[in-house]
């Protein structure tokens, strides 16, 4: 009789146990429910939520309204009066928002720790607002932001350490404000290269950029750098790099061409196109690809500098064969795309083609490779065309300094070298000769000196020269004659000769 009435009383137990459960259960699952009851659930009065994306736009808000549901994704502040950004505008964290637009508000104060509690934000509008400078640190905790958009501000000062932490950043655009100083921290620290895809300065007040740290970066980062519309000052090595990307159809060289302007020197401050600085206002050099150079038994590294990354890369050598993994070619390609020769020959010379391509853009990278013919260290068995010219030049100087002054029978072995200077000089120095005729009746002509006289000298001698000018008409109208008659002496043939030579022969 016990028995059954303690097994009613226990199954009467158990099943106000699952119940009591049950309703344990049903009401978390609503307290979880978006949307359900608690400040930091609920959608605010004066927002509109839409799933996890909440818009308070154009509320004519002055302060960012507070108890935001916990789920929000996507923050649109944008169109209102906030002219504030404080450490306490959201005082709980928000672990989903990843989208905060704070556009169009009239900001002139964001606090260093404004973004503790929203540290997984990945894209930040900022944009049209009236912010000043960008302090040390201010985006210290968004070490996952992708996107900074911070144009049409007022910024005149940006700190040094600002973006220190950003190390996933992609886009960056601080376009239409005050700034002087191009932020080469971005483009210098390898920590941003890896992800930094754009950057854009146009429009602000910088007067110079760091050139050569330009010129190295990958051309993926080039592509999309835009530094137009700034009172650049005329420089040719401005119009070189700008003339390089342009040949190589990047796009922030093309799409804005006529807006790349300078200030060139002098005090009327004339502003004309960096591209027309090839012509009469500066004569810069028309810009030409340059080769790439090596040496002999060299490991040579060719780099296929292309504007998208990620893409996969395919070599041709000079003789139009591909680079295929496994063969026996002295030439690979690298796990990065780049092409590796080791132990370059001259044969090596020549054109490389590097032919990229993705899913949605192909391009064709041409490399020079100019092979010197000799080792980098002067071995080998060919010589340097400089350094062989150089010996060619000194063996020539050589040559002719035995010729001026080792030559045999100068002037202090001719005959008559006691005789006066001044008996045979005229109206200039003297030129000797050495007699090589045995002929007795020619050395008294021979042994004559040349000088250069006047041309009213020359009246009357049909061409010749009177030495002495003392020598009457008819010796030398008879010695015309001799010469018309066929009696002419080789000496007299040979008699004409240069003033710069050691033995002229004289008429």
């Amino acid at each position: 009789m016990l028995q059954p009435s303690n097994r009613a009383g226990d199954g009467l137990l158990e099943t106000l146990i699952h119940r009591w459960l049950w309703f344990l259960g049903l009401s978390s699952m609503f307290l979880w429910l978006p949307g359900a009851s608690g400040t930091t659930l609920n959608c605010h009065k004066t927002c509109v939520c839409a799933s996890n994306i909440v818009s308070c736009s154009k509320m004519n808000l002055t302060t960012v309204p507070t108890g935001l549901p916990l789920y929000t994704a996507v923050l649109d502040l944008s169109y209102n009066e906030i002219i504030k950004l404080r450490s306490e505008w959201t005082p709980v964290k928000l672990p989903n928002l990843h989208n905060l637009l704070l556009s169009h508000n009239g900001l002139q104060f964001v606090s260093s720790e404004a973004f503790i509690y929203v540290k997984h934000l990945r894209y930040l509008d900022l944009s049209s607002n009236s912010l000043h400078q960008l302090d040390e640190f201010i985006f210290e905790p968004l070490v996952n932001l992708e996107v900074l958009l911070l144009y049409n501000n007022q910024i005149t000062q940006i700190d040094r350490s600002a973006f220190i932490s950003m190390i996933n950043i992609q886009k960056i655009y601080l376009s239409q404000n005050l700034i002087s100083r191009f932020p080469v921290e971005l483009v210098r620290e390898r920590s941003h290269l890896e992800k930094l895809s754009l950057l854009d300065v146009s429009s602000n007040r910088i007067k110079t950029l760091p050139l050569d740290e330009l010129q190295i970066l990958p051309a993926w980062i080039k592509n999309s750098l835009y530094f137009h519309n700034n009172p650049l000052l005329c420089h040719c090595d401005l119009y070189t790099l700008l003339a390089h990307w342009y040949i190589r159809k990047l796009n922030s060289a093309v799409d804005f061409k006529d807006d790349f302007t300078c200030i060139l020197p002098g005090p009327q401050k004339t502003q004309v196109g960096v591209f027309e600085l090839s012509g009469d206002y500066m004569n810069c050099s028309t810009f030409k690809e340059k080769e790439e150079e090596a040496y002999l038994e060299q490991t040579l590294t060719l780099h296929c500098d292309t504007k998208h990354r990620n893409m996969r890369k395919i070599w041709m050598t000079p003789a139009n064969v591909p680079v295929t993994p496994g063969s026996n070619q002295t030439a690979k390609v690298l796990s990065d795309g780049s092409l590796q020769i080791s132990s370059v020959r001259s044969e090596d010379s020549g054109t490389y083609s590097c032919f990229a391509t993705s899913e949605t853009f192909n391009e064709t990278i041409y490399v020079v490779l100019k092979v010197f013919n000799f080792t980098m260290h002067g071995g080998g068995d060919t010589l340097n065309t400089a350094y062989t010219t150089l010996v060619g030049c000194l063996a020539s100087v050589v040559l002719v300094l035995m010729y001026l002054y080792l030559t045999p029978c100068r002037c202090f072995c001719c005959p008559n070298k006691d005789k006066p200077r001044g008996e045979d000089s005229i109206h200039s120095s003297m030129l000797s000769v050495t007699p090589t005729h045995g002929d007795p009746t020619l050395k008294a002509e021979l042994n004559r000196h040349v000088a250069f006289i006047d041309s009213k000298d020359l009246h009357g001698q049909n061409g010749k020269l009177n030495p002495n000018g003392d020598e009457n008409d008819d010796d030398l109208d008879a010695e015309a004659g001799s010469l018309m008659t066929g009696k002419r002496k080789k000496s007299v043939a040979e008699s004409i000769s240069s003033v710069f030579s050691d033995t002229p022969m004289v008429v």
